[in-house]
C-alpha cells in the first residue's frame, strides 16, 4: 500500500515537472514569435520562462530524479565495495544533513522576507517565486536522512548508472 502510494505520488510529481517545462516552452515560443516575427517583445514571457525553469529544476531534483541518476563519480564509486559505498553514503548523508539543516532556518526566513518584493512584469511575490527552494531543501534533508539511516542499518548502497549497465552491482 505504501509503495503504491509512493509510486502514485512520484507520477504526480513527474506530471507537475512536465507541466512546468511545457509552460516554459510555450512561453519561450510566444517570446520568439512576438519578438522576432511581430517585433513586439513581451516581458512576461521571459519572466514566466525563468520562473518555470527555477521551479522545474528544483522540483525535479526534489521529487523526480532517482538516486541512481544523481551526479557522482560513478567510475570510481562503482569500483568500490558495497561496505565502502555504505561508509561514503553515511559520510555524505551526515554532511548534507548538517549543511542543509543549518541553513534551512535562515533560507526560510529570507524567502518569507522576500514577499515584500515582486517580479517586474507578472508581479509574483518573490516568496512564492523562490519557495520551491525551501521545498527542495526539506526533500533533500528527508532523502539523505533516509539514505543515511538505510546505510547505517547495513542496507545496500545506492545503485549507480554504471551498476545498472552491468550484470550486477560492483563488488
Amino acid at each position: 500500500m505504501l509503495v503504491t502510494a509512493g509510486a502514485w505520488l512520484r507520477r504526480r510529481a513527474e506530471d507537475v515537472a512536465a507541466v512546468l517545462f511545457m509552460v516554459m516552452f510555450l512561453a519561450f515560443i510566444i517570446q520568439i514569435v512576438t519578438r522576432y516575427v511581430i517585433n513586439f517583445p513581451l516581458g512576461w514571457t521571459f519572466e514566466l520562462s525563468t520562473l518555470c525553469w527555477v521551479w522545474g529544476v528544483l522540483w525535479g531534483a526534489a521529487f523526480v530524479v532517482r538516486e541512481k541518476d544523481e551526479i557522482r563519480f560513478d567510475v570510481v564509486y562503482s569500483l568500490l565495495s558495497d561496505r565502502t559505498r555504505r561508509y561514503l553514503t553515511v559520510l555524505t548523508g551526515l554532511s548534507l544533513i548538517a549543511l542543509y539543516g543549518i541553513s534551512l532556518p535562515a533560507v526560510t526566513d529570507y524567502v518569507l522576507f522576500m514577499r515584500v518584493e515582486h517580479t517586474a512584469y507578472m508581479k509574483v511575490p518573490f516568496d512564492i517565486a523562490f519557495f520551491v527552494y525551501v521545498i527542495f531543501a526539506v526533500a533533500t534533508l528527508a532523502r539523505y536522512a533516509w539514505l543515511t539511516w538505510h546505510a547505517l542499518r547495513g542496507g545496500q548502497a545506492p545503485e549507480t548508472l554504471l551498476d545498472s549497465t552491468q550484470d550486477g552491482p560492483a563488488q
